[in-house]
């Protein structure tokens, strides 16, 4: 087993020094879904959301999400991104959504990406709530995670 690096010698939690760690480029994917019913799926496609362009907010709140992840997870250190993307690929039983963060940075971005992808999941579902009670949210993970 490995041991937890967020722990100090009598267990309790702490914030990892990476100060003698290279800065290398670093780069990670992180994916979810939202499943949701046809019909939902169907006003979501046609951009007929009661509360708006529901997309573009997730977007924009997945990027935000991406910038503050050290505000809301106590041991992450803070990144410079250097980009953070959000996309989302309709697939049969609702939406795929997928965040890519990279940085030049002494530690990698996968908790970046994986705020983005779950913020981004919450802010869909909060715009979709009116049409559909029964959504879920899951299968969020970090896909992929490289460092040059």
């Amino acid at each position: 087993m490995n041991k937890l690096t967020h722990l100090d010698e009598h267990g309790a939690a702490r914030m990892v020094d990476v100060g003698e760690k290279p800065v290398q480029r670093r780069r990670a994917v992180a994916t979810g879904k939202l499943r949701c019913a046809p019909d939902t799926l169907e006003i979501l496609r046609s951009n007929r959301v009661p509360k708006g362009d529901a997309l573009a907010a997730a977007r924009i709140a997945g990027i935000l999400a991406a910038k503050r992840t050290a505000e809301l997870i106590p041991l992450c250190h803070g990144l410079p991104l250097n980009a953070v993307s959000v996309d989302f690929e309709y697939i049969e039983e609702g939406v795929l959504i997928r965040a890519e963060a990279s940085v030049d940075a002494r530690t990698g971005v996968e908790m970046e990406a994986l705020s983005a992808v779950s913020v981004a999941a919450l802010t869909l579902y909060d715009m979709l709530k009116a049409v559909d009670k029964g959504m879920t949210i899951g299968d969020i993970r970090v896909d992929r995670k490289e460092k040059a």
